[in-house]
């Protein structure tokens, strides 16, 4: 009975240090997670007052100082984003705010309370959001109102080059994987994950037939209930999504990007990116803007968001990675080389 007794309590130390040591682990996961996830920046939640409708916004300022900072505006790609992207853009404004510039972003309407609904927007509309936006910083004492620049991924290759038509004193552009032609990007992208998913022969004509039954529909401005009769099942496609593709899908930046040319563009591009077809993009970007003031940069092991290829493909290390090393969700050298582009702009305006 002692010796029984005796391993009793020898079971339950193992168990307690087990225990132990497991609450050890958690707790020196925790503190990793959370050192990870502080970056050395100042973040300020701002409500900017706009005709119609305000915007929810976060402005991130350098740790130190009290500026006048310039500035990076953020323009978000495709979807219900809000002003942190989910956390994701924290490096990149930690990164900026290390070159001396602060960052402001905002969530889209509708989103995370933000008053209206994304869905309603044209490019044009996302445009003058974000002129009134830059008119709102410029008042600000610790923004800089005449070193302002964007930066922009995806969709927002549209809106881009309409707010520096719109707003003259925009001093530079960092366009991440930027999209050129909406029917062009659809064809590219339908196809892309079409062949990484491994469809056959077959599929990838319906799919192709489909696309040109909606595009009809499109040219001819009809109904959602029009697409839907004609399509069947409409495959995620919603009411309000149709109604934005709508206004939108005749989006070209060719005729826009010209406002860049008098200022320094830097063009950061994915080798593994189904979204935009890349080639397309930096033909028509240096074609249409001079040579001196475009920059290119190439990420071969890069996805669409920038994110590492060998991350991105296996949802537990993307989470973890998220969670633990969020700097190194991004392709080796993207933050660093932003970093750069904005320290040759700011020596560029100090010779000026």
């Amino acid at each position: 009975m002692a010796l029984k007794g005796a391993l009793r309590r020898r079971k339950v130390r193992i168990v307690l240090a087990t225990l132990a040591a497991l609450v050890v682990m958690a707790a020196g996961l925790g503190g990793l997670v959370v050192w990870q996830n502080t970056y050395d920046l100042r973040e300020e939640v701002v409500t900017i007052p706009r005709v119609g409708q305000t915007l929810e916004g976060v402005l991130a300022l350098p740790k130190h100082g009290k500026g006048p900072f310039p500035l990076v505006v953020f323009v978000h790609g495709d979807g219900p984003v809000d002003a942190t992207h989910d956390t994701f853009y924290r490096p990149i404004w930690e990164s900026f705010a290390r070159a001396g510039y602060a960052s402001l972003s905002w969530s889209k309407p509708g989103v995370k309370g933000a008053p209206g609904d994304w869905l309603d927007q044209s490019m044009d509309d996302r445009a003058q959001e974000a002129v009134d936006a830059i008119a709102w910083a410029r008042q600000r004492p610790d923004v800089d109102g005449s070193r302002i620049g964007l930066w922009g991924a995806s969709q927002a290759g549209w809106v881009l080059p309409k707010i520096a038509a719109k707003d003259p004193g925009i001093r530079f552009t960092i366009a991440v994987s930027p999209a050129i032609n909406w029917h062009r990007q659809g064809r590219y992208n339908l196809l892309a994950e079409l062949r990484r998913d491994g469809a056959s022969d077959t599929e990838i004509t319906a799919a192709l037939r489909r696309r040109e039954t909606g595009l009809e529909l499109l040219r001819r401005g009809a109904s959602y209930g029009e697409y839907v009769r004609a399509v069947g099942d409409p495959q995620g496609m919603t009411a309000a999504r149709w109604r934005f593709i709508s206004e939108n899908h005749t989006a070209d930046a060719s005729a826009d990007l010209p406002a860049l040319r008098r200022m320094p563009v830097l063009l950061v591009l994915a080798g593994h990116d189904v979204n935009v077809d890349t080639a397309d993009t930096e033909a028509t970007y240096r074609r249409l803007l001079p040579a001196p003031a475009l920059r290119v940069a190439h990420y071969p092991d890069a996805t669409h968001g920038l994110v590492k290829h060998d991350v991105e493909n296996s949802s537990l290390r993307l989470t973890l990675t998220a969670l633990c090393t969020p700097r190194a969700l991004f392709a080796d050298g993207f933050l660093d080389d932003q970093r750069r582009f904005l320290a040759s702009v700011s020596t560029q305006g100090a010779k000026r």
